[in-house]
C-alpha cells in the first residue's frame, strides 16, 4: 500500500471523476498543433492563432472531460484568463519544451525555458506532466533520462503536486525502415519503461498501448500484454492516443481498461480533424458536437472498465490518508 500526501491526494482527486477514473483530454500541443494549422508553413502560425485553438479547444470539451492537459505557452493561463476552463475540471501543465534535442535516435527531453514545478503549483494546476522520449535499451541515456525525472519528481514531492510521466518509445537502427520489427520490440519496450519509471516517486504513468493493432488482433492476447504492464507499473497508469484515429483508441482504451488502466488520456484522436477546418465557426460546431460526443463515448468506456487510481494503490475512495490529531503541525 503506498502513503500518498494530502497535497497529492487532492491533485490526483482533481484529476479523477467523481468514481477515481481519469478521463483526461490532452490539449498541450505545440509543434504538431502548428502543423496541423499549417502543413507547409507551420512556422508562420503566430501566438494567436495558437491560443485561439487552445480557447476553442478548451471551452467545447474541458466540462467533458475529468482533467485538461495545457501547455503554458499558448494554454493554460489563457483558458483560465479566459474563463473557459470550468472550475470542476481539473489542470495538468506540461513542463518539457516541444520536440528534443539529441538527434533522432538519441532524443533529449528538454525542460522548458523559464517554466517550473514552483510556478504550475502557484498557478493553482492539480498536476505537472512531463514527456520523455525512452529507451531502456539505450542505457546511458536512459541513465540520463531517470536522473532528470527523478529531480523533477523531488520538486513535487516538495510542493506536493501530482507528477505524471508520459514516455515515448522511437524507432532506432532497422527498426526505422521496418515498422513491424519495431511494433514487436515496442511491446517489451513498452513494459519495461513502465519498471523503470514507476520505480521513481511518480504518481501517474502515461502509458502506450503496448501493441500495434495492425500486427496483433487477438483481444485475450492484447488484454493477457495489457495486464502486464499493469504488473510492470507501481502506480495508476492510463493509456495515451498517440493520434491514432478515434475508432481505434476506442478499442484501446476498452481493452487497457480491462488490463487494469485508470482511465485514458487522449487528444488528437478526439479533436484533430477539426484543425483542419478552416472556417471558425464550422471547426467549434466540430468540437463541441462531434468531438464532444466522442469525450463522451470514452467516459462511458472508462466507468465501465477502467481501476479507480486509489484501488491500484490497495486503498479505498474512504481511506486515502491516515490523518493524526496534529497532521497539520507536522505537514
Amino acid at each position: 500500500m503506498k502513503r500518498l500526501s494530502i497535497g497529492k491526494i487532492r491533485g490526483l482527486q482533481q484529476i479523477a471523476n467523481p468514481d477515481g477514473i481519469f478521463t483526461i483530454c490532452a490539449m498541450d500541443h505545440r509543434g504538431s498543433l502548428r502543423s496541423m494549422i499549417d502543413e507547409e508553413n507551420p512556422e508562420e502560425v503566430n501566438y494567436e492563432e495558437m491560443v485561439e485553438r487552445k480557447l476553442e479547444l478548451c471551452s467545447s470539451l474541458a466540462e467533458h472531460a475529468s482533467a485538461v492537459l495545457l501547455d503554458p505557452i499558448f494554454g493554460a493561463a489563457q483558458c483560465i484568463g479566459h474563463g473557459v476552463l470550468p472550475n470542476s475540471t481539473g489542470l495538468l501543465v506540461s513542463i518539457e519544451a516541444s520536440g528534443y534535442g539529441g538527434g533522432k535516435e538519441y532524443r533529449i527531453t528538454k525542460l522548458l525555458d523559464g517554466w517550473s514545478v514552483d510556478k504550475i503549483k502557484r498557478m493553482g494546476a492539480s498536476a505537472a506532466k512531463l514527456l520523455v522520449y525512452y529507451r531502456p535499451d539505450l542505457e546511458e541515456l536512459a541513465s540520463k533520462l531517470l536522473n532528470m525525472l527523478d529531480m523533477i519528481a523531488m520538486e513535487c514531492i516538495k510542493y506536493d503536486l501530482p507528477f505524471l510521466v508520459e514516455p515515448l518509445s522511437y524507432p532506432i537502427g532497422n527498426e526505422n525502415d521496418n515498422p513491424e520489427q519495431f511494433a514487436a520490440a515496442r511491446e517489451q519496450l513498452v513494459l519495461k519503461t513502465a519498471r523503470d519509471i514507476t520505480a521513481l516517486p511518480i504518481d501517474v504513468l502515461k502509458a502506450e498501448f503496448p501493441a500495434d493493432l495492425r500486427y496483433k488482433k487477438g483481444k485475450t492476447e492484447l488484454v493477457d500484454l495489457c495486464r502486464q504492464l499493469d504488473i510492470s507499473s507501481q502506480v495508476p497508469w492510463v493509456v495515451l492516443s498517440a493520434g491514432v484515429d478515434f475508432e481505434l483508441f476506442c478499442q484501446q482504451v476498452e481493452i487497457a481498461c480491462q488490463g487494469g488502466a485508470s482511465g485514458f488520456l487522449g487528444g488528437r484522436a478526439i479533436w484533430q480533424q477539426a484543425m483542419y477546418i478552416d472556417d471558425t465557426k464550422e471547426r467549434v460546431h466540430f468540437l463541441s458536437t462531434v468531438g464532444a460526443d466522442r469525450l463522451k463515448r470514452l467516459n462511458e468506456i472508462a466507468s465501465k472498465y477502467a481501476v479507480p487510481w486509489y484501488k491500484k494503490l490497495g486503498l479505498n475512495s474512504h481511506e486515502l490518508a491516515y490523518t493524526s490529531r496534529s497532521w497539520y503541525q507536522e505537514y
